[in-house]
């Protein structure tokens, strides 16, 4: 009885630009844009350890054209090393691939395959009895399904077929080459090794149908585990899809739920344990995490009032957790109590105020009155080009939500009578348009 194994990996995505992370205050920037380097690496050392006798990558090596050409020398040298230890390779250019007109005219080494993109092409390994089957992409945009074209098995062979496809339309991915799992198993091969869809699906309701994701999360909609898939294959039949994590860098969503919750002290502490459980759960991994307060609590307007001193509390606190978790976001979706709830708070100047401009939101003809006198002062200024996002172009928009906070911050830190160079340490970290409430 014959065996082998092999590693599936596609959407490496190497040197992902990454945009947007300046945004957010404390990260570990260079980790973050290394961590595609670092679990390509991984992915490399999963196929020496694991012994395979090949690794096949459906798609997106690269994120489009390289900002340097160290990109593609570092993508060289990890697929040397497979081919050093004897691993062939098979890659097929995805989306990304094909935008990068470097990327289609790299010159490869024995024991790299590419597949072509004029039509679909086999390969085959005669002493493992495996043909391959795939096409590149010649152009960004496939709208039309490739697999028709794809060649039938090779008799007596482990046939696998190779292709990037958003599988008709898959989650929030864009349509590429679309297709069905139907469609898929009707050419009748043994494996599909597909690539685009960065979230791990394995289809195993008769010939598997596998995604193995995105190798290195990028970004807070990328959350979780992210690596390759190692597939065991025993006479032809496939018998264990083993996911194998290579990520350095794992994004993480979290809601916490402030409902209840009366004292900041008790808050501190419930959020320390939290971060001291992810920390748990994720020990050999920077965590980047989003966090969302929720849920109805008697903080809720100091919290609100606090703003980048609630983040820096917040931040401290991940760092006293044990492990490495940094805070991309912190978002307040919290609101104040109703009914009995509300007479438990303590009723402060700046608490009456802050109810007061809350009240302010909801009254629409006074809202209009503020907007007209708005205009009268903003026609006798100067200002040229309001920058998007400042506190400028929120009131040219009428942004209230987001303007009246910082209304209601100034006048609660004058009522408190806060000394001038208070006020300048907590400017210094601003939360994002994107923290606010």
């Amino acid at each position: 009885m014959s065996s082998f194994r092999f590693l599936h990996a596609a959407d490496l995505h190497l040197d992902s630009p990454l945009r947007g992370l300046e945004r957010h205050d404390g990260l570990s920037m260079e980790r973050i844009r290394d961590a595609s380097r670092r679990a390509l690496d991984k992915m490399v050392d999963a196929a020496i350890a694991h012994e395979v006798a090949f690794v096949v990558i459906a798609g997106d090596l690269y994120d489009g054209n390289w900002k340097t050409i160290s990109t593609g020398r570092y993508m060289a040298h990890a697929l040397g090393r497979l081919i050093r230890h004897g691993i062939r390779v098979f890659l097929l250019q995805g989306n990304h691939d094909a935008a990068s007109i470097l990327t289609r005219d790299l010159p490869l080494q024995a024991g790299i395959d590419r597949f072509p993109s004029r039509k679909p092409g086999s390969f085959t390994m005669d002493t493992l009895r495996v043909a391959l089957h795939g096409q590149s992409f010649a152009e960004r945009h496939v709208p039309h399904d490739m697999t028709p074209a794809y060649p039938p098995p090779v008799e007596g062979y482990f046939n696998i077929g190779v292709l990037h496809t958003s599988l008709s339309g898959h989650g929030q991915h864009e349509t590429y080459a679309p297709c069905t799992p139907e469609g898929l198993r009707a050419k009748s091969y043994d494996y599909w090794a597909l690539g685009h869809v960065h979230e791990r699906m394995i289809l195993n309701d008769g010939t598997p149908i596998v995604y193995p994701g995105v190798l290195q999360g990028r970004h807070i909609r990328e959350t979780g585990e992210k690596g390759v898939v190692l597939v065991t294959v025993e006479d032809h039949v496939v018998k264990a899809i083993e996911p194998i994590s290579c990520d350095v860098v794992r994004w993480t969503d979290k809601s916490f739920d402030c409902t209840a919750i009366v004292h900041e002290a008790e808050l501190h502490q419930r959020l320390g344990t939290l971060f001291q459980e992810t920390a748990r759960a994720h020990p050999d991994h920077l965590c980047v995490m989003r966090l969302t307060l929720t849920g109805e609590t008697v903080l809720h307007d100091r919290l609100r009032r606090q703003g980048p001193v609630l983040r820096e509390a917040v931040q401290h606190l991940a760092a006293m957790s044990g492990g490495e978790i940094e805070l991309e976001k912190l978002v307040l979706q919290t609101h104040p109590p109703v009914g009995e709830s509300a007479d438990r708070a303590p009723v402060t100047d700046d608490t009456a105020l802050a109810a007061l401009i809350h009240r302010a939101t909801q009254d629409p003809d006074l809202l209009e009155d503020i907007g007209q006198d708005l205009d009268l002062c903003l026609k006798t200024l100067s200002l040229g080009d309001i920058a998007p996002g400042s506190l400028l172009d929120r009131i040219d928009k009428r942004d209230w939500t987001a303007i009246l906070p910082f209304i209601e911050e100034a006048l609660c830190e004058k009522l408190a009578g806060e000394h001038e160079s208070d006020r300048g340490d907590r400017r210094q970290t601003e939360l994002s348009p994107g923290d606010m409430p």
